[in-house]
C-alpha cells in the first residue's frame, strides 16, 4: 500500500526522480530547511477552526486517561526501590532520527519521525542506551572493563502503528532500565545484571501491594507473579537455570519461574536471553507486564563485541491503569 501511495504522489508532481532527490541528492541539513518552509507555509494557511478539528481527530494527540497524581506515586515507588548505582534520568521528549531502526530492528514507519533529523521517543530503553554508549565511550580504557552503566528513565512514548484493545495507546509511559558494561568472562556480567533487574521488579510489586495498588478487593495485592525466561542462543541455557531461576526461586517461593523454550518473539531484537513478567490483579486476570533482554546495541554503538546490555521496562501507565 504505501508504494502505491508514493507512486500516485510522484504521478501527481510529474517529477519521477523526487524521491531520489529528497532522499539521496538532500543533505539533512538541506532537507530540513525545505520541509521547515513546506511547513511554515502549511500552517500560515490553517485557521483555528482547523486546529481543533485536527485535536479532535488526530489520535497522537488525546491527553493519557491516567490519574497523573497515581503516575507520580507509581515512578516515587519506583524510585525508591532502585538498586544500588541506579541514576534516574528525564529524557528529552525527541532523539536522533534512527535511534529505533537502525541499532534495533523497529521499522521506522512505528516512530513519529520529524523535519527536523529527529524522532518522537518511541522507547526507553533506545535512548539509554545511547546514553550508555556515550558514557562507555568517554571512560578511560583501564576502567571501561569493571565499569558499570546503570540508568533509568520514566517518559512518556509515542508510537504509530494502530493500537486497538483495553488499555492500549498510541502514547504512555513507560519505565526503563538499563545495564551496560563489559564481558567478564563465565556469564557473570549477564547472570548479575539478570538477578538484578528481575528482583527490581518483584520489589516494586511488593511495593506497590502496600501503597494501595491493586486494592479493588479485600484480597489486594498483584498475585500469582511469574517469570518466563528465553535463552534465544541455547549456549546460556545451563547457567541461567542454576545461577538465575533456581537461586531466585528458593529467595522468592511466591513466584513461579519457568523456562520459556518455544519462544520467538523478541528472537533478532535480543541475543542471548529474554524474560517476561506476568502477574495477575484481585480477580485473576492476568497482565503481561514486563519485557526485557539481552540486545547487541552497545557493541554495534561501540563497534566492541566484549560489551553486554541488559533492558527491561514496564508499561507503568498501563499498571496504573489495571492496578489502581
Amino acid at each position: 500500500m504505501p508504494d502505491k501511495i508514493i507512486e500516485r504522489i510522484l504521478a501527481a508532481a510529474d517529477t519521477p526522480d523526487l524521491l531520489d532527490i529528497l532522499t539521496n541528492r538532500l543533505s539533512l541539513s538541506d532537507l530540513q530547511s525545505l520541509l521547515l518552509e513546506v511547513y511554515r507555509q502549511r500552517a500560515a494557511s490553517l485557521t483555528p477552526s482547523d486546529i481543533l478539528k485536527q485535536y479532535e481527530n488526530n489520535r497522537f494527540v488525546v491527553p493519557s486517561q491516567v490519574d497523573p497524581q497515581q503516575q507520580l506515586e507509581f515512578d516515587r515507588l519506583a524510585y525508591s526501590v532502585l538498586p544500588p548505582g541506579f541514576e534516574a534520568l528525564e529524557l528529552s521528549p525527541v532523539s536522533p532520527l534512527g535511534t529505533n531502526s537502525v541499532v534495533a530492528t523497529v521499522n521506522q514507519n512505528k516512530v513519529l519521525s520529524t523535519i527536523r533529523n529527529t524522532e518522537v521517543t518511541a522507547d526507553v530503553t533506545n535512548v539509554l542506551a545511547l546514553e550508555c554508549a556515550k558514557r562507555r565511550r568517554a571512560s578511560a580504557p583501564h576502567t571501561r572493563t569493571h565499569e558499570m552503566i546503570k540508568l533509568c528513565a520514566s517518559h512518556r512514548v509515542l508510537r504509530t502503528q494502530q493500537v486497538n484493545g483495553p488499555n492500549l495507546f498510541q502514547h504512555f509511559r513507560l519505565l526503563g532500565l538499563c545495564t551496560a558494561g563489559r564481558d567478564t568472562g563465565s556469564y557473570r556480567f549477564e547472570i548479575d545484571a539478570l538477578i538484578e533487574h528481575l528482583e527490581f521488579y518483584f520489589r516494586l510489586f511488593e511495593a506497590a501491594n502496600h501503597s494501595g495498588f491493586a486494592m479493588a478487593t479485600p484480597n489486594p495485592g498483584i498475585a500469582d507473579v511469574r517469570v518466563s525466561l528465553t535463552a534465544f542462543d541455547k549456549i546460556r541455557y545451563n547457567a541461567l537455570q542454576a545461577s538465575v531461576l533456581e537461586k531466585l526461586a528458593t529467595q522468592y517461593p511466591q513466584v513461579t519461574f519457568a523456562f520459556d523454550r518455544e519462544r520467538e518473539t523478541g528472537r533478532g531484537y535480543y541475543d542471548s536471553a529474554g524474560f517476561h513478567i506476568y502477574g495477575c490483579d484481585s480477580s485473576g486476570t492476568e497482565y503481561f507486564l514486563v519485557d526485557g533482554g539481552f540486545t547487541d546495541w552497545t557493541q554495534q554503538l561501540l563497534n566492541n563485541k566484549k560489551e553486554r546490555l541488559l533492558i527491561s521496562g514496564i508499561g507503568s501507565e498501563r499498571f496504573v491503569l489495571c492496578f489502581k
